[in-house]
Parts: C-alpha cells; structure tokens; sequence
C-alpha cells in the first residue's frame, strides 16, 4: 500500500521564529471528557493548556445520552462486566486493559458525585439502567437521557477552581509539532489571528471521533477525525481505523440530520418493528433488541432490505407518553419538535455512524509511539472496545484513560529538567498549479462515499472503488494550502478515510462492526490481530 497521494509532513507553511510563542508544561487538544479528566489531573502537577476546537458544549461528550457503565448493583460483579466486554470485543480487547478499566470504574464515577455531577438516583441510590450486550443494570445517568451534558456541567465547574489550567476554545490545531521523532508542541489558529506556536513538553491528544466522515451520523459538526490525521502526519502509529461502529437507533425524519434515540430506550423495553409491525430482532439474536450494536445494526439494515423501506420503527407504546417523558426528556422533546409523540406514536429509526473504535494506537498509560504525545478518549486506540464497542463503556474509557494519560504526562513533564525553548522548525509549500476542487463539495462527496462504501457492509469492490476515488480528490487538495478549518478539515478527513477504506479492504473477514460481505465469516487463524498505519509503513498487522 501506497503513501497518501501528495503527503506532506506539515498543512501550511510556517517559520517558527516569526511566529508568536506560548509554553506550557502538558498541552491537551480536546475538551470533552477524556481531556478535561486528563487536564484535572495533570494540573496537580504542572501547568496546563486545555485546547477547544469549537466550545466545551460541542463535544461528543455534551451529546452523549445514555450513561457510565460501571458495577454498583450488589447482583452484578466486576467479572461480570469484565467478560461482557471482552464477549462484544470479538477476540481484540486486550484483557488487561479491559481488567483496569472496568476495575476502576466505580471509584471514579464516585469522584464524579462528589464533584457534583447530578447523576439520577433510585431510593436514595444511583438509578442503573441497562442496555445492549451487558448482562446486568449497570448504566449510570442523568436527567434521564443528558448524561453527557450533566457531566460536561460538573467537569467544567471543576475546571474554574483550577488556577493550573488555561482554557483556549474555538482553537483549531493545524499540526502537531515533531523534532527528532518527539512531539513539542503544536500549531494552532484562532479566528482573526495569526497562527501561533504552543510549545510544550508532553502533548495529550483527545480530540475526538470521525462521525462527520459519514453522511448520516449522531456525531456534531466538529468530529472529523482531525486528532488522527495530526498523529498520522507527526508519524504516530493508528490502529484499528477499519472499526467503526453504528448505532442502530437514530431519529429518521427525510431531510433532517441524524439525532441519537439513546440505547437505553430498547433497555427500558422498546422493541423494533417493520413497516408491517413485524418484530424482527428475534429472527437474529436471542437477546433481541438488546444484541450487540453491531447485530442490531445489520439487523434493521437487513430488514430494511427485505421490506424495500429507508426505516424501522422502534415501539415505545408500552411506557405511554407521560412515562416515556419523564424517562427521557430530552428525546421526547426532539421527536415532538417533528410531530411524533414517543409512548403513542411509533418512532422512525435507522443506524448511523457513531463511535470510531479504533485511533492512535496507545499503551497501558495512554502513551502513543510517538515520544512525549499521550492520547485518550475516542481518538485513541487502547483495545478496550477490540472489534465492538459495549454500550456505555466510552466515557468509562474517557474518564479511565484521561486520568491516566494526565498523570502520566505531568510526571514525564516534571522530570525533564531541560527549560522549554523555541525551535527553528519551519515549513515550507511550493504553490500548487492544479485545478482546485470545490472543498465544501469534495467533503459532502466524501461523506457519501463512505457511507455507499466503507459503510456497515463492505465488500473488495467497493473498497477498491473508494480508495481509488479517495485518490483522485486527493491529488487536487492534498497540494493545496488552506487558511481556515474548513480546508483543514477537508484535507484531515480525505487522509483519515483512505486509511479507514484501506484497513476495511485489508481485513479479509467480518468481526465486530466490520462486516464484509464477500468474506462473511470471522477467520480465527489469520485475522485475530490489529492493523495498523504509519507514515513509514501505510498497512501492517500487529498480532498483539
């Protein structure tokens, strides 16, 4: 496999020296839960610079509906999460990673409560709800279905008694900044400002997902894998980019973006019907509508295909309308806002993209393999989620590993003694004389691409097809430089989904949320191992 056409190291070209100048000690791109938790932590320590690509209320975070996955019933167990997990892995969750985050879950969703996060309670008790693919009641929420906001809240409160921690939003990093194989920093742009050089000396990179690569999907605007393309390019290793999962259940109205009706729904006992008010879910699974995300998701896409329908219906009639506002305010009020009312009326639904598990590969302390860059959260790879994500264990992995990656890189921090000084780093583009393609076109192009192609079911074909077409705008944007982050933006996402089609062409079975059609079964003896992607070598297997 080929480098990404027209690669280059850098997106603009800069000189260091004419270039204004910030240090920090640790400096964290990404404010959702994984990087404020991380910056918490490393602020016991050492300063800290928190980077926001939009505001702290845009994150995948804020949106997150369903809950915390963590053992506080006295009928569950650690164990019993613990083999949940490493069941919807699908043979690559390693286990001691799933061992330590699941061990240490409920001290820190404790530490939550004590911070002030509103978490629903039940007689006097955390209220546990349950959801696909967990054995037990184990999902900690709020306000019903605002778990993310709710937390969100309570990190950004205690984010103003930090004296530590500096906060920049609406801040995009162009590039992280590399010397000698090490990262130092990044380059950063803010509106109406030039760019600015943020030197530092660990980075902690937890910038989110790619659900923006898709056309439908319940991510927001921001999340277009902008933290992978930035490793990639500093020579950071990804892992896993083929896995990326589909929440079956989103909100479908033609014409209207993609809204996420929480798994926790189905957990409350809603059941999926067809157009002919079929219950379908058991024809595929014994567990129903609370399979694994990835069975339910092929499951309605399936369904879909046998009845000629762009939807499903998910059936709520048995909490009746006052039950299922009280439960879920926040979907009831959106399904009104289109003239359906939840508990009544059935509620049109169809799979989105949702959560990318793979990401820049990480070790046990969120170290990626590039020296002084940690990363945590949705952007990195720890093999806790392996080939399938359980549900509700993302912010679990968000508040583990950014307490981890945190303490780690403020400890690695205050043992270099060496003073933070600028470097003559520089870049520089010759202009490009090809045409330039219309960017906000390429980018919606591309969105429907990988939804045709790189989508819940694949095949060579289509694969080859989308790498091949991936290639082509490439060559026309890659060689451009760009002032603004839609161009940036643009340039990440083309970088990112030519691995994410390629790593799809590359792994020659279904597993998880990989589903290939042409090789339909899981392939135990050649495939229970990890791809990954450097700068240095584009396409090689791990079997880690």
């Amino acid at each position: 496999m080929k480098h990404q056409p027209d690669f280059r190291r850098y997106l603009v070209s800069f000189d260091a020296s004419s270039l204004g100048q910030v240090f920090t000690d640790t400096l964290i791109i990404g404010a959702g839960i994984a990087g404020v938790r991380a910056a918490l932590e490393a602020a016991q320590q050492v300063r800290v610079l928190l980077l926001c690509k939009g505001t702290l209320d845009e994150s995948n975070t804020w949106h997150a509906q369903g809950g915390i996955a963590a053992v506080f019933d006295p009928d569950d167990s650690l164990q019993a999460h613990i083999k949940d997990t490493l069941l919807a892995g699908g043979g690559l969750s390693d286990e001691k990673v799933v061992d330590l985050v699941i061990r240490s879950g409920p001290a820190l969703v404790q530490e939550l409560v004590r911070w002030g996060a509103a978490f629903d309670r039940h007689k006097g008790r955390l209220a546990l709800a349950r959801e696909g693919g967990h054995s037990a009641s184990r999902i900690v929420h709020a306000h019903g279905d605002a778990t993310g906001q709710a937390i969100t809240n309570c990190l950004i409160n205690r984010l103003k008694d930090q004296p530590a921690i500096r906060l920049m939003e609406n801040t995009f990093v162009v590039d992280l900044l590399s010397d000698q194989d090490r990262c130092v920093g990044a380059l950063i742009a803010q509106p109406g400002k030039e760019l600015t050089i943020i030197w530092a000396k660990r980075v902690i990179l937890a910038a989110g997902g790619i659900g923006q690569m898709y056309r439908e999907t319940t991510n927001p605007p921001g999340a277009t894998g902008d933290g992978y393309a930035l490793a990639y390019r500093a020579g950071a290793r990804l892992e896993d980019m083929e896995m990326i999962q589909f929440h079956p259940t989103t909100l479908y109205v033609a014409g209207a973006s993609r809204t996420l009706i929480s798994e926790a729904v189905r957990g409350e006992g809603a059941t999926l019907l067809d157009h002919s008010g079929y219950r379908f879910m058991p024809d595929y699974h014994p567990d129903a509508e609370l399979a694994p995300r990835d069975i339910v998701s092929r499951a309605i896409l399936q369904q879909m295909a046998k009845t000629g329908r762009a939807n499903v219906f998910l059936d709520v009639r048995h909490m009746g309308p006052k039950k299922f506002r009280t439960r879920f305010p926040h979907i009831c009020a959106m399904c009104e806002s289109f003239d359906i009312t939840p508990g009544k009326d059935l509620i049109p639904v169809r799979p989105s993209a949702h959560y990318m598990i793979g990401g820049v590969t990480v070790d046990i302390n969120g170290q990626t393999s590039l020296q002084n860059l940690y990363a945590c959260g949705e952007v990195a790879a720890t093999s806790l989620h392996g080939a399938n994500r359980l549900g509700s264990n993302s912010l679990l992995e968000g508040l583990v590993f950014g307490k981890i990656a945190g303490e780690h890189a403020a400890q690695a921090a205050q043992r270099q003694t060496r003073r933070l000084a600028p470097l003559p780093l520089g870049n520089s583009i010759t202009p490009s004389h090809k045409t330039r393609l219309d960017v906000p076109d390429v980018r919606n192009s591309l969105r429907s691409l990988m939804w045709r192609n790189v989508g819940m079911t694949r095949d060579a074909n289509h694969l080859a097809e989308a790498i091949e077409i991936i290639e082509f705008w490439s060559r026309y944007v890659m060689d451009k430089v760009f002032d603004e982050p839609q161009g940036w933006e643009c340039q990440n996402m083309l970088t990112i989904a030519r691995t994410m089609a390629a790593a799809s062409l590359a792994r020659q079975e279904s597993r998880g949320v990989h589903f290939r059609s042409d090789f339909p079964q899981s392939d135990e003896k050649n495939w229970r191992k990890h791809i990954t992607f450097t700068v240095n070598d584009p396409l090689s297997q791990l079997g880690k």
